[in-house]
């Protein structure tokens, strides 16, 4: 699930495209939202194994992603939740829907637990309400609260817990609020509870896969090669929470940044935003692949990953 979907967009090398439907009716074509979700697959020893990390805005919608990309969830290890947003974790009802219960782990940093709100300088309040633990439960999921880091797969899919926070442009959110032991809000802009996933695949490098980038891009990446002591970044994949007046001042500095880290694709996704998605085309032209829904990454013969 991504924010964008396009049915015409030509695939490249690594990148396959969701088949073009010859049914025009909203049973055959994939649905976007404000929302991201992943299903990140690895072959190992001729087996597959997958996690999902997230699950979109809307039970809807990736029920009906899930039914037209024909998702078989045999192979599902376990479910990663990167942050307390409702654009994450709603959708997931979608997966319990169509599934039924799932005895899975479901891993999630402790602080997305928290009730929170996004205000505005207008003065708008946009309520972000967190996933329900009660409700999860009820799911069968196995639920792990870790701030450090986690490793799932025999360890071959890194959990990346709460990010180091290093560079002096990434602040953070500061219009977010979170709720408080006696029902007030105290300012909340940090975010801590933002994760990532890190598979490093051999030859090539780290595959660093972060649904919003809270944390900044450029931390995320950071944090990455610090905890593997891998530095070459075979792939960026996420969004890089760019989008907005708030946010486009640190395009310029936060491309640099990935640039100098020599990425070698970056996918921009759901909250990158449109500013920020075409100075990354422009600046990293070969880098660069635009996201649609339902499009499959690979990255050598091991690692697939559907967004």
């Amino acid at each position: 699930m991504d924010t964008f979907v396009d049915i015409l967009m030509a695939g490249a090398d690594g990148v396959q495209r969701f088949k073009l439907a010859y049914d025009w009716s909203e049973n055959a074509n994939l649905l976007a939202e404000h929302g991201f979700s992943a299903l990140l697959t690895l072959e190992l020893d001729g087996a597959r194994r997958a996690v999902l990390l997230d699950g979109g805005l809307s039970a809807k919608g990736l029920r009906h992603n899930l039914d037209v990309m024909q998702i078989d969830v045999t192979n599902l290890r376990a479910i990663i939740i990167s942050h307390g947003h409702v654009d994450h974790h709603g959708g997931l009802e979608g997966l319990f829907q169509r599934y039924g219960k799932l005895r899975l782990p479901l891993l999630i940093h402790p602080d997305a637990w928290r009730d929170r709100k996004i205000v505005f300088p207008t003065g708008l309040e946009i309520h972000m309400p967190p996933p329900s633990r009660n409700d999860l439960g009820r799911e069968g999921v196995e639920i792990t609260d870790a701030r450090s880091p986690s490793l799932l797969i025999d360890g071959t899919v890194l959990v990346s817990g709460q990010v180091e926070r290093v560079t002096e442009f990434e602040k953070g959110f500061p219009w977010q609020k979170a709720r408080t032991a006696d029902g007030g809000w105290e300012p909340d802009p940090w975010i801590w509870d933002d994760q990532n996933v890190i598979i490093h695949v051999r030859d090539k490098g780290l595959v660093v896969v972060s649904s919003c980038s809270h944390s900044g891009a450029v931390n995320v990446l950071k944090n990455a090669q610090r905890l593997t002591g891998v530095k070459q970044i075979a792939a960026f994949v996420g969004g890089f929470h760019l989008t907005g007046g708030l946010f486009e001042p640190i395009i310029s500095p936060t491309i640099k940044a990935v640039a100098g880290l020599g990425v070698g694709r970056v996918v921009p996704a759901h909250c990158t935003g449109w500013r920020a998605t075409h100075e990354l085309a422009r600046t990293l032209p070969q880098a660069f692949v635009q996201p649609s829904v339902g499009t499959v990454f690979r990255f050598g013969a091991d690692v697939g990953i559907n967004a």
